[in-house]
This record gives structure tokens, C-alpha cells and sequence, in this order.
């Protein structure tokens, strides 16, 4: 079986009051990077993990962190390491 890559983006949004906490529990998390937030509460997140399984572990552990209200995945890849890595030559 060869070796995976699971991207995915979501849309967290969490209680203004607690919007620094979530930033920061969430960036501790493997493979999750939070690439902005809002005074509102809402921030953006990406999840990169090695199974379809472990993505599913990841956004429920982002859901059920103290001060989110929701997080709704926007965007999902996954495809193996070797395809990841192919060379696309360019059309040029």
C-alpha cells in the first residue's frame, strides 16, 4: 500500500473571548497551521495528515476544543506521496 498525503483547509469559528486559546491549541496540533483569524472569531486552518482516518481525528479534536462554536472543511485532497512528488513538466 503506498504512503498518503490528506490536505485539508476548514473554517473554525470560535467565541471572540477565546479566539487567542483556540489559535493556540490548534497550532500545537500535528500537521495544523493557522494562517489568519478575526476579531469576530473566525480563523482559518490548515490539517495535513498521513490517513483519511487521522483527518477525521484531527477535525473532531479541532471541534471539540474548549471555545469553538464550529469547524466546517472547505477543502480535502489526498493522493499518494509518489504522486505528490511527480515532476510536472512545464508547457512552455
Amino acid at each position: 500500500m503506498s504512503e498518503e498525503v490528506h490536505i485539508s483547509s476548514l473554517v473554525v469559528h470560535a467565541t471572540p473571548k477565546r479566539l487567542q486559546r483556540v489559535e493556540d491549541a490548534i497550532a500545537l496540533m500535528p500537521g495544523a497551521r493557522v494562517f489568519g483569524s478575526s476579531p469576530n472569531g473566525k480563523l482559518v486552518v490548515t490539517l495535513d495528515a498521513d490517513s483519511a482516518d487521522e483527518m477525521l481525528s484531527r477535525v473532531n479534536a479541532i471541534q471539540r476544543t474548549e471555545g469553538v462554536l464550529s469547524a466546517a472543511l472547505v477543502y480535502q485532497y489526498a493522493d499518494t506521496v509518489e504522486a505528490m512528488n511527480e515532476e510536472i513538466p512545464d508547457a512552455h
